[in-house]
């Protein structure tokens, strides 16, 4: 198997409003059976989810994790309430979103953009990966996958790598569940988050500070099958449990 990875370059910086999938398609040819992975916080500038700093009024939990934290309370604001629940408080908000992702300060992000405003993640990620690859598919005829990414430290390990919150096309998971291995083993409990692997990949093409590359396009991969449940519910997540358990 042979996949080619194309970095989308010559992406100009978005602004509010933007049609993103039209400025996309100057600059890229899209294929059908192509993997499209879109950076999450241009979509959603292009999109709109932004908050200005000036506007907001934090409230005294805001003042007190700002202190904290040592953060802007008027930021610590916007992440309370893009947050559907916080996990931990400090030394960094945690919290987990409506949509299922469960992020550092709920995935506001105030780099590389402008003034005082804030970048927040979309609301409904699977519903803009939707609308991307139904976009794509109106200007281009290409049936293509979608990924947006997100940015997200781990548990563990030093550093960040991208993750999927929201993708179209294709299963996040790639169940091996029922079949065998190499010796005939059937395997129990193996499952692949595919589509965070191409994001964690993306991720890298797309750099971190200035490089500006914010979409990128994986050609030749195959399909797989599995299923799309790739957050654990209430019950099953027991690292969130164990940080609730934190005295902190």
């Amino acid at each position: 198997m042979s996949i080619e990875v194309i970095s989308v370059e010559g992406i100009p910086f978005i602004r509010p409003g933007d049609d993103f999938v039209d400025i996309l398609c100057a600059c890229a040819t899209v294929m059908s059976g192509d993997i499209l992975c879109v950076a999450s916080s241009v979509w959603a500038k292009a999109k709109g989810y932004i908050r200005i700093l000036s506007d907001v009024n934090p409230s005294e939990r805001a003042e007190r994790i700002g202190l904290a934290c040592g953060e802007d309370p008027r930021f610590i604001q916007v992440v309370l309430d893009e947050s559907y629940d916080v996990i931990i408080e400090q030394p960094f908000v945690l919290s987990k979103m409506i949509h299922g992702h469960v992020g550092v300060r709920a995935g506001v992000d105030n780099s590389n953009v402008e003034g005082d405003i804030v970048i927040t993640l979309p609301p409904d990620p699977m519903k803009d990966a939707e609308e991307i690859r139904e976009m794509l598919f109106a200007k281009t005829g290409a049936d293509v996958r979608v990924i947006l990414t997100d940015t997200c430290g781990r548990a563990f390990r030093r550093g960040q790598t991208g993750v999927a919150i929201g993708w179209a096309g294709m299963p996040a998971i790639h169940d091996y569940r029922g079949t065998t291995d190499l010796f005939g083993r059937v395997l129990e409990i193996t499952e692949e988050a595919v589509v965070d692997e191409f994001a964690a990949f993306a991720n890298f093409m797309m750099g971190e500070s200035n490089k500006g590359v914010p979409a990128v396009i994986f050609r030749g991969a195959p399909d797989w099958e599995g299923h799309d449940e790739l957050y654990f519910d209430e019950k099953t997540d027991i690292t969130i449990r164990a940080y609730r358990e934190l005295d902190l």
